[in-house]
C-alpha cells in the first residue's frame, strides 16, 4: 500500500516511536513521510521521502507552558506558516494518492485525507486522555487544565478508522475503534543492558529552569543531567550534551529517573525498570496524567514542587517503587505491530472490495 505518515514535531518522543514503526511499514508498503520541528532531522536521516513542514510550538517559562507567549509566536508564525503548508498540501496531491494516512498527532496529513477521503490510523499517546474513562481526584485548576487538554484532543483528530494508543496504564476504553497498548520502544530501549549505578538520570525539558540545579546540588546525590543546553561539571552534576547512545546507556544504569512527565522517557524507563520522579511541566496536563497514573501504579512520584527533601524520600523508597515498576510486562512491540498490519489488511480489502 502507499502510506502517508505524518509525525508533529514538538517533542522527540514523536519522532522515535514513529521510526520504529515506519522502520516496520518500509519493509512492505511505500512511504511518504511529513513532520514538522525536529523530528524532521531525526527522521530525515533515517527515511527517504521525509518532507518538511510546519508545525505547532510550546513556549516555557520556569518550566511552565507559557500559553500566552505560545498564543502569540502561533499568530505571529501563521501566515507563514499557512502558506507553506498550503504549498505542500498541494505538492501532495498532485503525487500519487495514498491508500492509508496514519498520524501521530500531526494536522496536515489528517487534513490530507479528509479531503480525499482515505481512511486515517491514529497512533499516539494523547488520544487516551478523550477515548478513556479517568476517574481522578482533581483540584480545581487541575480539572480546568483537563478540560482545556481533553477539548484539544478530541477536536485533533476525530473520526479516523482506529485509534492505537500507547500507555504504560490502562484505563476503561470510553470510546469504540481503539486500542491500548504498551509503549513502543525503539531496539536501543528494547536491547539495553539494565544494571543499578549510583546516578539520577535527570531530563530537563526547558533550558530556563535553573531552580532545578539547584535543589539537585542540595540533595549531594550524582546527577547526569539532560536538556539543559551545555555541557559542564558542577560538584557532582554532570550536565551532558544529548547523544543519543549516551543518553540510553545513563538511562538503563541509573539508579532512578528524575523528569517531567513526558511519555516516551516515561515509557522507557517503565520497561526498564527504573523508579521516576516526575515533574509535569504546568498547563500541561498530559504530562499530569502519565504522572498521577505513575504514582497510582506505586512505579514512582508525582511531584508539583521539587525540593531537595522530596528528591531525598524518593531516593530512600527505591526498593519500594522498584518492585512495584518490575512487574511491567510487554513483549517488545509485538502486540502494535501484530495489530497496525491486521488493520492496514482489512483497510486494503475493503479497498479492492470497492474497487470491484
Amino acid at each position: 500500500m502507499r502510506i502517508l505518515y505524518g509525525v508533529v514535531g514538538e517533542g522527540m518522543g514523536h519522532a522515535t516511536r514513529s521510526r520504529v514503526i515506519l522502520e516496520h511499514l518500509r519493509q512492505h508498503h511505500d512511504l511518504q513521510i511529513v513532520v514538522s520541528g525536529r523530528a524532521y532531522d531525526y527522521l530525515e536521516r533515517r527515511f527517504s521521502n521525509v518532507v518538511k513542514i510546519d508545525g505547532f510550538e510550546l513556549a516555557y517559562q520556569d518550566n511552565t507552558v507559557d500559553r500566552s507567549q505560545t498564543f502569540w509566536r502561533l499568530l505571529k508564525r501563521l501566515p507563514e506558516m499557512a502558506s507553506r503548508n498550503v504549498e505542500r498540501f498541494t505538492e501532495l496531491s498532485e503525487g500519487k494518492s495514498p491508500d492509508l494516512v496514519i498520524s501521530d498527532f500531526e494536522s496536515l496529513s489528517y487534513a490530507y485525507a479528509r479531503h480525499h477521503e482515505i481512511p486515517v490510523l491514529s497512533i499516539d499517546n494523547m488520544q487516551i486522555m478523550h477515548r478513556c474513562q479517568h476517574e481522578l481526584c482533581l483540584s480545581e485548576a487541575e480539572q480546568r487544565d483537563f478540560q482545556f487538554a481533553r477539548g484539544i484532543v478530541k477536536a485533533k483528530l476525530p473520526r479516523c478508522y482506529h485509534y492505537l494508543i500507547t500507555t504504560f496504564f490502562f484505563p476503561p476504553l470510553r470510546k469504540p475503534n481503539t486500542s491500548l497498548f504498551p509503549p513502543i520502544l525503539r531496539d536501543e530501549i528494547l536491547d539495553a543492558q539494565v544494571t543499578q549505578g549510583e546516578h539520577l538520570l535527570v531530563y530537563q525539558t526547558t533550558t530556563t529552569n535553573d531552580r532545578l540545579l539547584e535543589v539537585l546540588q542540595q540533595t549531594g546525590l550524582p546527577c547526569r543531567v539532560y536538556g539543559m543546553g551545555r555541557s559542564e561539571t558542577i560538584g557532582k552534576l554532570e550536565l551532558r550534551s544529548f547523544s543519543d547512545a549516551g543518553f540510553v546507556a545513563d538511562l538503563a544504569s541509573c539508579r532512578a529517573v528524575l523528569a517531567s512527565g513526558g511519555f516516551s522517557l516515561m515509557g522507557e524507563a517503565v520497561y526498564l525498570g527504573k523508579p521516576i520522579l516526575a515533574v509535569p511541566l504546568g498547563k500541561q496536563f498530559e504530562q499530569s496524567l502519565n504522572a498521577i497514573y505513575l504514582e497510582k501504579l506505586g512505579y514512582g512520584v508525582n511531584c508539583s514542587e521539587l525540593s531537595a527533601s522530596v528528591v531525598e524520600r524518593f531516593v530512600a523508597n527505591l526498593e519500594e517503587y522498584r518492585r512495584a515498576v518490575g512487574l511491567h510486562r510487554q513483549d517488545r512491540n509485538r502486540a502494535i505491530l501484530a495489530k497496525l498490519d491486521q488493520l492496514i489488511a482489512e483497510i486494503a480489502q475493503q479497498k479492492d472490495q470497492h474497487a470491484d
